[in-house]
């Protein structure tokens, strides 16, 4: 099976604003981007002629276009970028989340999967939990842990994205298992988990772990994961790699065993270069 992902970030803000939009109005940028990509999808399935999972992270303001603009048979997965820590309970909650977007809600409105723990958002809780005198690094992943569970207990699928800093390179293993073991505690062996790698020192700056390093690193989570909740499961788990991705490097990373599959990000925002990484992903060894 082949998983491919993309974080499509904020990139619906117009470039006359300072962003990268330049395809649809802000309104209309959910269900354009969705609009002109499941066909190509659809081709690319039935030429592999292979199971492949395509999930689309938006921003929340663009979830429901996304999802109205889907097809009955489109193969494009609509996920949210993150979901809060809380959600509503009989005689717990009734709604009462201003400003914050619960699992249920999500789920609701029409997405399958949400993305968790991305080095965006845990560098944002990081920087409240500072205001606030907090400099304990666990604190984040508890925080991050109660949104993988309020997500998978509202029937999403996660996508739970992990990695270390530049200054945390000399003891990544330390910062990995720290991540998994603190932010999966309680989610169940069958839960719809998917590990993303990135390390944070390759997001957005166009340097990225040899193909090597990275099969060696998300090798490294498989074997934290079979720690866990035993080999056989572990096995079982989808692990990419979503560090600066490109045309360049994806078909090597991808022909890795140990990886199997790519979150993309910027390289999205190319066409040439996001088709290029679609065809590394149709080559027969490779699995994103």
């Amino acid at each position: 099976m082949k998983h491919i992902f993309l974080n499509l970030k904020r990139f619906d803000i117009p470039r006359d604003w300072g962003g990268v939009n330049s395809i649809a109005e802000p309104a209309d940028w959910g269900g354009y981007i969705v609009n002109h990509t499941q066909d190509g999808v659809k081709e690319l399935l039935e030429a592999a002629k292979e199971e492949t999972e395509f999930v689309m992270y938006v921003p929340e303001a663009h979830v429901i276009p996304a999802v109205q603009a889907k097809t009955a048979d489109s193969p494009v997965v609509i996920g949210c970028q993150s979901v809060f820590r809380d959600d509503v309970a009989e005689g717990h909650n009734f709604g009462a989340f201003t400003s914050n977007r619960t699992a249920k809600a999500m789920k609701a409105l029409g997405c399958g999967s949400v993305l968790i723990g991305h080095c965006e958002e845990r560098n944002d809780k990081a920087g409240i939990l500072a205001e606030a005198g907090v400099t304990d690094t666990a604190a984040v992943n508890r925080l991050l842990n109660q949104e993988v569970c309020r997500a998978v207990e509202a029937g999403l699928s996660v996508l739970y994205c992990i990695g270390e800093k530049a200054e945390e390179q000399d003891r990544w293993k330390e910062v990995l298992r720290e991540q998994i073991e603190t932010g999966l505690a309680g989610v169940p062996e069958a839960a719809p988990v998917v590990i993303a790698y990135e390390p944070v020192w390759a997001i957005g700056t166009g340097r990225t772990a040899t193909a090597q390093e990275a099969n060696r690193v998300c090798g490294e989570i498989r074997r934290l994961l079979a720690e866990r909740y035993g080999k056989e499961a572990a096995d079982g788990v989808r692990i990419l790699y979503g560090g600066s991705m490109n045309e360049k490097n994806a078909a090597e990373l991808l022909a890795q065993p140990e990886i199997d599959g790519g979150l993309i990000g910027g390289a999205s925002l190319k066409p040439e270069s996001f088709a290029a990484i679609i065809r590394a992903c149709e080559a027969g060894e490779a699995k994103a």
